[in-house]
Order: C-alpha cells, then sequence, then structure tokens
C-alpha cells in the first residue's frame, strides 16, 4: 500500500493533528487490509469489532499528542512518557494489559557517520502503536514488508495478529542493524588499508579510528538488549508467541546474536589495527632516526677534518696548495666511504 492511502488527512479531521507528519492508521480482519488512513479517535471503535487488527504509526509527537492516543487503548503514563522522550535504552516493559518496546534503527552514510532513529512500540491484544522519534525511519518499508508478506493471508482468524505485525518491525529493525555493521565492517577495512599505506595519514586515521570505536560502541549499546527483548517475547510462559510464529521470532534472535558477535569481533579488530597502527608509527621513527644519525656520522667526518687542519700550528701541505686538496680528497674519499657502507647495512 502506498504511504498517501495509509496517512490520515488533517485538512478533513483537524483534531487528528499529531506528530511532525500526519499519522497513519490501518485495519486488518482475517489477514487482508480493512480500512486505513481513518481518524485516530475511531481506533476504540474499530478495536470493538470482532477479529480486528489496528496499527498507528506516529512521527515525533508530544506528550499531549498521545493524550487522544492513550484515551483510545487506555495505555499508562509513564509508557507514554518514554514514547517521547529521546534516547531512552533499548528495551521492553511489561504491562498488565500490553507491553511496550523501545528499539533504535541505525544507518551507516556514505562518510562512515552513524545516526540512530529510536522506535518505540506499543504492543496489546489487537492493535500495534509505531511512535518514531523523526522521519529516518522509513516505516514505507516496514508496511511494504507487511504487503509482501503470505503469512499475513494465511493469518488464523483466531490468532491476534499483532504478534506477526511485530515480528515484522523487529525484523526490518535488526536487519538495519546487520547492514549497520556490514557498513562498519567495511570501513574497518579501509582503515586497515590506509594504516598499511606507504603515505600513512596520522590524523586521517587516528580520526576514522575513533570515530569508527564510537559507532561501535553506540551500535553495540542498542544492538546487545535485543537478546534479551527477543528471549521475553519468546517465553512460552507468556504466550506472547504462539507455535506457528516461533520459528519467525528465532531467526530474528539469530540474526540479532550475528550482530552481537560481529561488533565484538570488529571492536578486536579496530584494537588490533590501533596496536598495529602504533607499532608501525614505531618502526617508521626508527628509520627515521637510523637515517638521521647515519647522515650525522657522514657530516661529522668533514667536520673533524676541517677541524684539525684549522688548528693553529704547522701541518703537511700548510700555506700549500697541496694541503688543500689533501684535506678536500681526505673528506670526500671518507664521506662517500660511510655512505656506502651504511648504505650496504640498510641503515640509509
Amino acid at each position: 500500500m502506498g504511504q498517501a492511502s495509509s496517512e490520515t488527512d488533517p485538512d478533513a479531521h483537524p483534531d487528528n493533528r499529531i506528530g511532525v507528519l500526519p499519522p497513519r492508521t490501518r485495519v486488518w480482519r482475517n489477514g487482508k487490509v480493512e480500512a486505513e488512513g481513518f481518524p485516530v479517535a475511531e481506533i476504540s471503535d474499530q478495536l470493538a469489532r470482532p477479529g480486528v487488527t489496528v496499527w498507528l504509526d506516529l512521527c515525533a509527537p508530544d506528550e499531549d499528542d498521545l493524550r487522544v492516543v492513550s484515551e483510545e487503548l487506555g495505555l499508562d503514563p509513564v509508557a507514554m512518557e518514554d514514547a517521547v522522550s529521546s534516547h531512552e535504552r533499548a528495551k521492553l516493559d511489561r504491562y498488565s494489559e500490553y507491553a511496550f518496546l523501545n528499539l533504535y534503527s541505525p544507518e551507516v552514510g556514505d562518510d562512515a557517520e552513524m545516526s540512530l532513529h529510536e522506535i518505540s512500540a506499543f504492543v496489546t491484544e489487537r492493535a500495534l502503536v509505531t511512535v518514531r522519534q523523526d522521519a529516518g525511519f522509513d516505516v514505507d518499508e516496514l508496511v511494504s514488508r507487511w504487503d509482501d508478506s503470505p503469512d499475513l493471508d494465511r493469518a488464523d482468524p483466531d490468532e491476534p495478529m499483532t504478534p506477526l505485525l511485530l515480528y515484522g518491525l523487529l525484523d526490518l529493525v535488526v536487519d538495519r542493524q546487520l547492514t549497520a555493521v556490514q557498513g562498519l565492517d567495511d570501513e574497518a577495512d579501509a582503515l586497515e588499508e590506509l594504516i598499511f599505506d606507504d603515505a600513512f595519514p596520522v590524523k586521517d586515521i587516528q580520526r576514522r579510528s575513533f570515530r569508527l570505536r564510537k559507532n561501535l560502541v553506540s551500535l553495540r549499546r542498542v544492538s546487545l538488549p535485543m537478546r534479551e527483548i527477543l528471549n521475553t517475547l519468546m517465553r512460552r510462559d507468556l504466550r506472547f508467541v504462539h507455535a506457528s510464529l516461533m520459528p519467525y521470532f528465532q531467526d530474528v534472535y539469530d540474526h540479532t546474536l550475528r550482530v552481537s558477535e560481529w561488533t565484538d569481533g570488529l571492536r578486536d579488530l579496530v584494537a588490533n589495527l590501533l596496536d598495529t597502527r602504533i607499532a608501525l608509527q614505531g618502526n617508521r621513527l626508527n628509520e627515521v632516526m637510523k637515517k638521521v644519525t647515519s647522515w650525522a656520522a657522514i657530516i661529522a667526518v668533514p667536520t673533524a677534518v676541517t677541524g684539525f687542519y684549522g688548528q693553529n700550528v704547522p701541518y703537511p701541505g700548510s700555506d700549500q696548495a697541496v694541503g688543500f686538496y689533501v684535506s678536500t680528497t681526505l673528506l670526500i674519499v671518507c664521506s662517500v666511504g660511510l655512505y656506502f657502507v651504511f648504505k650496504a647495512r640498510d641503515w640509509l
């Protein structure tokens, strides 16, 4: 379904101006989309009908905006406060009639900068409410996954559809995390090539390595709690996920483990790269010092010869042209000899 068909019309429903973008609403019945784009105030009327599942999406609402949603679904004010607050940790809170989730979808740009898009979700027996902190999370892709899922068409009318909708949301978020860690892996490869480059741009290496480590820490902070979230959802005593959907959630859990393991591996790799950079920098410094010392030794010979002949005492060839030629020849022969000796020992 296109975005325009599921967005509510704020001109037709002035009381429906919630958030920075028009809310999106949709109703499924027996696995089929029955209605969308209806006002938020009609959610309770829709839920009063048997066998329906409602989805509501809000973008950057404030606390006052969520009052109508709280009234329609009977949500707790504490959970509503978490939904509008930024930088909440990734978590799953259970209430008597619903569950509250806070998730993060990462995105790595072309410049290897990573941004995090926060998404909150209220999951009741027959309703899913998603609350985005910004428009960075592409909800159209989420809707496309639902529309392309054959399991919605095969949904059991006696089973609630919210676990299947939540699976689509979790699967998309974890896939985004996998894409992000792949982008950070590519950045680690680029950093490795930069470290072993003959140019060895120290400032660029330091800047990119610091940015990569910061992104890995941020990604790990939002991806690690996903294991606990999925473990809680799949607990058999909660009976939130029915048996037919358990393999789907298990697949998302496996992807979550992969993200965590990949992130930890990259953190170790970056640490090793930094140690390698320090070792290579030390080796390069030793090479420079070796060359400087060798040239200093070469220069010391002419200095010694000219200093010796500069004494105010008679010496062979004193006051004669032959003395100048002898000293100059001695200076050149010793310097060239030392140059070839140092070159043969790879000191230059």
